[in-house]
């Protein structure tokens, strides 16, 4: 299960995640992410309550991050040291910005 909730502020979006980021649950983020990308150049995914993520949360994320390099920044905020660990094994630490 993952919840989403998004804080939108001018140009700037925050979505925090909470729960498992996998299979199931990437579709929704991605359409969810989609829906609320137009006119935003500041993108935070705030991934604090996020237990897991999976190959297809990660595919959602670097797609996302394709379509932020066009028109903005984004980060990706109070990754757990699960999530980080994942990051840095598949490489996506070099691709994402992480703080």
């Amino acid at each position: 299960m993952l919840n989403i909730s998004k804080n939108a502020n001018d140009s700037s979006l925050e979505v925090a995640l909470e729960g498992r980021l996998d299979t199931s649950t990437a579709p929704e983020l991605e359409e969810a992410l989609k829906d609320s990308l137009e006119g935003v150049t500041e993108l935070t995914l705030d991934l604090k309550s996020l237990e897991y993520i999976s190959s297809a949360g990660l595919r959602v994320l670097l797609s996302t991050q394709k379509i932020m390099n066009k028109q903005g920044s984004m980060v990706i905020a109070n990754a757990s040291e699960e999530v980080k660990e994942i990051f840095d094994v598949t490489g996506f630490s070099d691709i994402l910005t992480i703080k």
